[in-house]
């Protein structure tokens, strides 16, 4: 996109902001009057006081506190290096440049981080094999300090990929100080990011993994780019403010960087491979997805702490499901919040003292907001029938102010922002809501966007009548149940 697309879409979007400042009446903007503007979203503010408290917390800990660990850090590195490091890679049904693009980047980190390390390749078919091996002999890398193994698994899934490479990486018996790198066979990892990660394993020795920074490369259309751009920067803000408390909420299986004590012990293992939920309705079924989930409450039981490294980058080269945004949007999500929602269930259960007040209230949050995102439509719509079309009007342009005032705050996190974030934005708050609406009532329905993997359940007939119905019965009321509020309170 050029310079000057990108401003005829920021004056698009002055110029849509004030027309509809123009439509609503004048005494929207006076602040002794019962219509002032900022009181339509008075109900609101206590669900962006989240919002703003991640902001200031992930500013404080990516300008003040990082700086200051990445000091102590390099030093603490000096007195204790990691002894080994290896790079697993698990790829499965991805096209075959960019399966290069990422062993090529993987390599050269396994040959320029200085110490001795092993490339996990972990794969499915014959033709990565032979693609990686040939890579392999072009990079050249130093025989005494640098190995290449292969781990062949079945296309049963990610989890039985990472779980079969654990294990592989437990037979060469690596020491306290050996550290694995896991990363997904579309991520590119940008050069030296070894080096900017593993000081933090000698600095802070409850930490039991960490993830980092991340970009992307969409092969799609615009809308589907930017949206994911927009993901990626208030995932940066957000990862800093949780990093504050050492309580980062998922590792990213893009690229996360572990204790390979961790990684290699048989609970670890089977957390990853065979994770669960026994749901008081729906039953025991296991988790499809989600494997990052899974290896963060693996750690947060295991009472090892998370931690994030602004600084260091790498790409996702992201295949989007669909080729209509809509759709895809729809998928995707589907995924990313059943697998926030499954983890949420029992993530509480661990209680304030382990994972602190901030982090409890945060995943408290995640349950409330699905709901309190789909107040302030719903109550403006209603009102508008009701009494007059102003108040759309008046919502619209509260939506279309604090969105663009959202958007230029996320300059803070270094990503670049487009016109199109305030819209994508709000796409996310309602479309969002409503998946995760639907989701919640739906745990036990899993799938993957790049395989036709589905979970299978061997319930009996009455109980899969019992699942489907109950299902049915408890959307609608819930549902039913909020309307109801909205038209109270409207």
């Amino acid at each position: 996109m050029t310079w000057m697309q990108r401003f005829n879409g920021w004056m698009l979007l002055i110029g849509t902001l004030m027309g509809l400042a123009l439509l609503v009446p004048p005494q929207v903007f006076d602040a002794h009057h019962a219509q002032f503007l900022l009181l339509v979203g008075a109900v609101g503010l206590w669900r962006y006081s989240v919002g703003l408290t991640h902001y200031v917390r992930g500013l404080w800990f990516r300008y003040v506190i990082f700086p200051r660990h990445k000091r102590q850090a390099l030093v603490a590195l000096q007195e204790q290096p990691p002894s080994h490091i290896y790079l697993m890679v698990t790829s499965f049904r991805i096209d075959a440049l960019t399966t290069a693009m990422v062993y090529q980047a993987v390599i050269r980190e396994a040959i320029d981080c200085g110490y001795p390390a092993t490339v996990v390749a972990s794969i499915v078919e014959l033709s990565d094999e032979l693609l990686v091996k040939a890579l392999w002999q072009q990079a050249m890398p130093p025989e005494d300090r640098v190995q290449l193994t292969f781990v062949r698994i079945p296309g049963t899934g990610k989890r039985d990929g990472l779980a079969n490479g654990f294990r592989a990486i437990a037979r060469d018996l690596p020491d306290d100080r050996a550290l694995v790198a896991v990363v997904d066979g579309d991520t590119v990892l940008e050069p030296g990011i070894m080096g900017l990660t593993v000081p933090y394993f000698s600095l802070f020795p409850q930490v039991g993994a960490l993830t980092t920074n991340e970009y992307c490369d969409v092969l799609g259309s615009y809308w589907m780019s930017e949206w994911h751009k927009l993901r990626f920067a208030q995932r940066h803000i957000n990862m800093c403010s949780m990093a504050l408390s050492k309580r980062v909420l998922t590792l990213t299986g893009r690229m996360s960087l572990f204790r390979a004590s961790v990684v290699t012990s048989a609970a670890f293992i089977d957390d990853v491979e065979n994770d669960h939920l026994d749901h008081w309705r729906l039953g025991r079924f296991k988790f499809l997805t989600g494997d990052d989930k899974s290896s963060w409450f693996s750690l947060m039981r295991q009472g090892w702490d998370t931690y994030y490294v602004p600084d260091a980058a790498i790409t996702t080269v992201e295949h989007p499901p669909d080729r209509n945004f809509f759709r895809a949007a729809r998928q995707l999500m589907f995924r990313w919040y059943g697998n926030s929602l499954r983890q949420n269930s029992r993530a509480t259960r661990l209680g304030l003292r382990r994972l602190g007040i901030f982090t409890y209230y945060v995943l408290l949050d995640q349950r409330l907001s699905m709901w309190t995102s789909m107040l302030g439509l719903t109550a403006a719509v209603i009102a508008s029938l009701k009494y007059s079309a102003v108040y759309l009007a008046i919502y619209l342009l509260w939506i279309g102010l604090t969105r663009t005032l959202v958007t230029l705050m996320l300059l803070a996190s270094g990503h670049r922002i487009g016109p199109a974030f305030p819209l994508m934005l709000y796409f996310n708050q309602i479309v969002g809501s409503m998946v995760k609406i639907y989701v919640v009532f739906r745990l036990d329905r899993q799938s993957w966007t790049r395989q036709s993997t589905k979970l299978s359940h061997d319930h009996g007939v009455f109980q899969a009548w019992f699942n489907r119905w109950s299902t049915y019965a408890m959307t609608f009321s819930a549902v039913s149940v909020f309307v109801a509020v909205v038209l109270h309170m409207v």
